[in-house]
């Protein structure tokens, strides 16, 4: 059966929402520094969030979640980065001019709308991340489309916005975010659910990711773009999947997490054939007052405590495997751990391996009251924490009778599977900012009136430069294309030789050790220009970046330190004449054995040639 049919049929639905920061001078609604230089923290925020009905009346789910485990958020706050508007202290500034017009070129660039007027909205967020609560976004494009494959996948919305905090350290209690991130500007590309398969999904993904590099206007390096997958199929659930940085991986993630489903629905269908139910917690310290299990008394000993539930018709169940290393017992666990517990013991396990003994075991049957095709979970830990671990366990518990419970999941490149991080937010997240004026648009839509991203344009005109359709096709794709058009757009030299060594030098060096990525564009830049002075060699070149000079004069350093300096063609003609009775072969062999470095091939062939050997 051919892919999309497949998909197809299971009613395999798939849309993207693609974060990328913005390469502006200062923040989106202040004048805060945007490069992150890892500054010393001045100040230490905490707060702390708490669930509260919106207009409608009802709390969000995710919201009501988050509240239930009660951490604390630590904010880090910079000198050079961080104002009073990202901790909430100050009303907004001006919206930066720069970011607007780049994301109105992005969504141009998309063939969407643009609205006359932006207004300013703020959207909810959940996970502390924002120390308002909320973060600020505006709609910037509408109703566009991007093609692929001979398929148009429609892009409803683009959306500026301001970056969240980044997470220094994260535990079950509390979350330290560092400031300094928070407020750099955004854009956001969301597509429909109509990617037909996972392997469409990540074309497009990054397709989208090239069209927002080839703006040169984006930021470049690990965490500057996430891609988030909105996945369902049919009985299943809108699973909401975050934190694609390895972008390989994201077909087979989709792949997995829709097998997760599948799973999970069959899962539901056998327990409600069961008449399953889940019970209340019991309190189980008094049978494990003398227990061998390490995973059990290291509690119990220390004054905790043992709570279980009984799982009516869970049997053999809780221990199917879903996904690659996870369980339905895994997922129970993940809720459990949101209340800084290590996790489960449950019945479907060989609790031998625990060291439980069969009287223990009788003591738990008896206490909870089991069936034959009953199961239990046990949770170990001071009573508090005990209490609530167990109450998020028995909750996963009920929503596996359901079905596919809605959730944000984590992406996890390693096994290419995903992790729970917290219930999926309501669709009523959005609600108007009422300390920033709307935005007109005509004056800057006036401005881009014949500007926009055509990737095919780019492609030829990399084809015709470099002469090569494979080359110019991996340059196109390549993050070193910014360097490339840099260094022939201010140096006479041949644009297959500066795409050969930025693709294929760069990854032979980069697998023998080599830091390529510390190598600045001033210092490549300058070595080309050596090499087109007819200063150095092609081979010159590489052994230069071996380097991986930052500066010019390193540069300079390098050629002189290792005798690089490009032999001049009168004393290569004197080499080929000292060689002049012996086979052309031969002279090559012996001159580039010895100034190989030094002596340019094609400069040799001709002294041989004029020499008459």
């Amino acid at each position: 059966m051919k892919e999309r049919d497949y998909y197809s049929k299971l009613g395999f639905k798939c849309g993207l929402e693609i974060h990328q920061r913005l390469e502006t001078k200062t923040k989106l609604y202040c004048n805060c520094n945007t490069n992150l230089t890892n500054e010393n923290t001045i100040k230490v925020i905490e707060r702390r969030q708490r669930a509260v009905a919106g207009e409608l009346g009802f709390i969000d789910s995710s919201t009501k979640f988050e509240s239930q485990k009660e951490r604390k958020f630590i904010y880090h706050a910079y000198r050079e980065s961080t104002c009073l508007v990202d901790l909430d202290e100050e009303p907004p500034g001006n919206l930066n001019s720069e970011a607007l017009e780049t994301a109105m070129l992005i969504s141009r660039s998309f063939d969407c709308y643009i609205p006359e007027e932006i207004e300013p909205m703020r959207k909810s967020v959940v996970d502390g991340s924002d120390p308002s609560s909320f973060q600020r976004t505006m709609l910037c494009g509408y109703d566009g489309g991007i093609e692929i494959d001979g398929m148009k996948i429609p892009i409803p919305s683009v959306f500026l916005e301001e970056e969240s905090s980044s997470i220094l350290h994260n535990s079950a209690s509390e979350v330290v975010y560092g400031v300094d991130r928070l407020g750099i500007p955004l854009i956001e590309v969301d597509t429909d659910p109509v990617i037909p398969t996972p392997q469409d999904a990540k074309k497009i993904a990054m397709k989208i990711g090239l069209l927002l590099r080839l703006t040169k206007k984006v930021q470049r390096g690990i965490g500057s773009i996430r891609q988030d997958v909105n996945i369902s199929i049919r009985n299943g659930a809108r699973i909401e999947i975050k934190g694609f940085q390895d972008i390989d991986s994201m077909d087979e993630i989709i792949e997995n997490e829709v097998e997760r489903q599948k799973k999970l629905i069959a899962i539901s269908e056998e327990l409600k054939k069961r008449n399953a139910g889940v019970g209340r917690p019991v309190d189980l310290t008094r049978i494990f007052k003398h227990t061998e299990a390490k995973v059990l008394s290291d509690y119990v000993w220390q004054g905790g405590s043992v709570l279980g539930a009984k799982l009516e018709g869970f049997k053999g169940l809780i221990g199917m495997e879903i996904a690659p290393m996870t369980r339905l017992g895994s997922e129970i666990s993940e809720y459990a751990k949101t209340a800084e517990v290590k996790g489960i013991i449950h019945s479907d396990e060989n609790l031998e391996n625990y060291k439980i003994s069969k009287s223990e075991l009788e003591g738990i049957k008896d206490a909870l009251a089991l069936g034959e095709n009953d199961s239990f979970i046990l949770v170990a830990e001071k009573m508090e924490r005990c209490e609530k671990a167990i109450e998020f366990a028995l909750m996963r518990a009920r929503m596996a009778i359901d079905g596919v419970p809605p959730e944000t999941r984590a992406a996890n490149s390693k096994n290419k599977t995903t992790r729970f991080l917290r219930p999926i937010p309501g669709g009523l997240r959005m609600y108007p900012e009422t300390d920033a004026l709307p935005v007109e648009t005509k004056k800057t839509a006036k401005k881009l009136k014949d500007k926009k991203i055509e990737i095919e344009e780019i492609r030829k005109k990399l084809e015709h430069e470099i002469r090569n359709k494979q080359i110019a096709e991996q340059m196109l794709w390549s993050k070193e294309l910014s360097a490339y058009e840099e260094i022939i757009g201010r140096v006479e030299v041949e644009p297959i030789l500066v795409a050969s060594v930025l693709l294929e030098k760069f990854r032979e060096l980069s697998r023998s050790g080599v830091n390529v990525d510390s190598i600045s564009l001033d210092s490549l830049e300058y070595i080309f220009s050596n090499y087109a002075k007819k200063k150095i060699t092609k081979l010159g070149i590489e052994e230069i970046l071996k380097s991986s000079p930052k500066e010019r004069w390193e540069v300079d350093r390098i050629i002189k330190e290792r005798n690089l300096s490009r032999m001049h063609k009168a004393e290569i003609k004197r080499l080929v004449l000292h060689h002049k009775d012996k086979p052309r072969g031969e002279i090559i062999r012996e001159v580039m054995s010895k100034y190989r470095l030094i002596v340019d091939g094609e400069e040799l062939q001709e002294a041989i040639k004029n020499s008459g050997s």
